[in-house]
């Protein structure tokens, strides 16, 4: 009782946000109207319902003036049913875009706000967030719209014409025992009893499609992340001849997707058959029960086909769960994916921080009591005690995997992990410059110009520092579209993260090995001419070449001690 309590609360938390937002107007008056015309179409099946036994009484007693009459009956009342048709798929489809663009901006800033992008990858709590955001948003709106409408359609539809079926079917007597037994109205309960073995028996068949399409989804992601993967990195693996091991990776991926999908097209088949069956005999099934009346004289064929019709709408309305069972599944599915990654988003957002975060109006940066660990607690860095003053260039070293670069996110607030007070001067820009510079797909006059707009600087500012950080060769394609990261070397990339800095003109700049591809001479160019353009900077860098000492006053050494862990030391350097 308490999973299923979960899951109703998980489902209500993922659907009821839109219907009580700020679009909540607009959004209700969409879907009442939505539902107006799914009534008014069934009022419309109830005047056909009608029209049949009159059409056919006509043509039994070949009464050509009320076949002509009902003839033009017809085509009026197809006309506006068609009508009613077409604007109600119409304004689903619209409100349908409407919730899932309202849903996808909701999730990404979400997703984006307080770097929980960064926290889940980190602590893999959620695989494939992208699939969930572009396709799982998709289907569950889509899914929930149609499911519901269709479950108020064919509710509306079983009680408009429970009560016709009821009347024109008439009762039924039959004897047990020498017993007389009348059963009133029972071509319902035949219909009852006809939907309800249909609908136990397609539930048990196709109860394993929901684990299965969760797996198709999971697996096809991965698949293509495993493509988009090789093409981010393809120079990489050409250099190692990686080929085969991706062919092999690719293929153990693609063989999750086929041994996956032969499970569910054996569900599937044997749902067909199923279905199948239950939907063709449904359309004789109420001729056959119903025919001992017509043939005894108690209805004509205008009253048999009513009966029919009526019947079928019944026992339409009684099948919906047979008719979405796909549906359902893959609704569920959707809904599993997406309440796991909604939970995902809120345990980073609700997760105690080790590490506090203050503000300090004198120095831009003071580190009070700093201890830094791992994920799963181990300890990395002792406590630490440091501060910066304005204009302080300082320089980080220490070996590699000592937690240099760790610390440079804890600052950032991106990790989290440790105990102890990180104090800054939050009317001070802060820039952080990782080793490998994020390039975004696009004109390379928004690649410089990131994180702010392409029409931030101006020609002359972009040409200018192109020239000064030692790409005069990029000058002509400022305006051409490309995806950067691929077509500059590293030691372009890096070049290019110094024009951003420099542009960009922070008051505290963190450089995390941002020189680490560059030659000894193009690196003293780099730092010269960050300290010229620059010349109030407070500097923060991490490197392991002696060369750049020159350019900084105060080194922060990270030593390992007995235990594993690194203690910081302070020292002086000589200008």
């Amino acid at each position: 009782m308490n999973k299923i309590t979960t899951q109703k609360h998980a489902i209500w938390q993922l659907i009821k946000p839109f219907w009580v937002s700020e679009e909540k107007w607009r959004a209700w008056s969409m879907l009442i109207t939505i539902i107006l015309l799914s009534l008014g179409s069934v009022y419309v099946e109830v005047l056909f319902n009608e029209w049949r036994r009159v059409f056919y009484d006509a043509l039994q007693n070949k009464d050509y003036p009320v076949f002509k009459q009902q003839i033009w009956r017809f085509s009026y009342l197809a006309l506006i049913f068609i009508v009613i048709s077409i604007y109600r798929i119409y304004l689903t489809q619209q409100l349908q875009m409407h919730w899932r663009s309202w849903m996808t901006e909701k999730f990404i800033a979400k997703w984006l706000r307080h770097k929980t992008y960064y926290h889940t990858e980190q602590k893999q709590l959620v695989d494939n967030p992208d699939q969930r955001i572009a396709e799982d948003l998709n289907v569950l709106t889509q899914h929930t719209l149609s499911l519901t409408l269709g479950l108020l359609s064919s509710l509306v539809t079983l009680f408009s014409f429970i009560s016709i079926l009821w009347h024109i079917s008439g009762p039924l007597s039959f004897t047990i025992s020498q017993h007389v037994f009348t059963l009133p109205g029972y071509m319902v309960w035949f219909a009852f009893l006809y939907a309800a073995l249909g609908s136990l028996l397609i539930g048990w068949i196709g109860n394993p499609l929901v684990k299965l399409d969760v797996n198709r989804e999971r697996f096809e992601a991965n698949f293509r992340f495993g493509l988009i993967r090789i093409r981010e990195n393809n120079d990489a693996i050409a250099l190692y001849n990686g080929e085969p091991r991706e062919k092999q990776q690719l293929g153990k991926q693609f063989n999750d997707i086929r041994t996956n999908w032969w499970s569910i097209i054996q569900v599937t088949k044997r749902l067909n058959v199923t279905s199948s069956f239950y939907s063709q005999f449904a359309i004789i099934f109420p001729l056959l029960v119903a025919s001992p009346r017509y043939f005894s004289g108690a209805i004509q064929m205008g009253g048999l086909m009513q009966i029919a019709s009526a019947f079928g709408q019944v026992q339409g309305a009684l099948s919906w769960f047979i008719g979405a069972f796909t549906d359902l599944a893959s609704w569920k599915a959707c809904v599993n994916r997406l309440a796991g990654f909604n939970a995902a988003i809120d345990l980073v957002h609700n997760q105690p921080r080790g590490i506090e975060l203050t503000s300090e109006p004198n120095h831009p940066l003071v580190l009070r009591d700093l201890s830094i660990q791992l994920p799963n607690g181990q300890p990395l860095v002792d406590a630490t005690n440091m501060t910066l003053t304005r204009g302080e260039h300082v320089l980080i070293v220490g070996a590699s995997g000592c937690g240099k670069s760790t610390l440079l996110r804890a600052i950032a607030t991106v990790w989290p992990y440790g105990s102890g007070e990180i104090s800054c001067d939050t009317t001070q820009s802060i820039l952080f410059l990782p080793q490998r510079s994020y390039i975004p797909i696009g004109t390379l006059r928004a690649a410089l110009s990131y994180p702010q707009t392409d029409a931030y600087y101006s020609d002359v500012q972009l040409l200018k520092i192109l020239e000064n950080c030692c790409l005069p060769h990029l000058q002509p394609w400022l305006n051409t579209e490309a995806n950067w990261s691929h077509r500059l070397s590293p030691g372009e990339q890096q070049r290019l993260a110094f024009a951003r800095a420099i542009l960009t003109d922070p008051d505290i700049l963190f450089l995390d090995e941002a020189t680490s591809a560059l030659d000894d001479e193009t690196e003293q160019l780099m730092y010269r001419l960050l300290i010229e353009e620059l010349p109030q900077v407070t500097l923060v860098s991490i490197a392991h070449r002696n060369s750049v000492a020159k350019y900084h006053q105060t080194c922060w050494r990270f030593i390992r001690t007995e235990n594993g862990t690194s203690r910081v030391v302070l020292e002086q350097l000589k200008m």
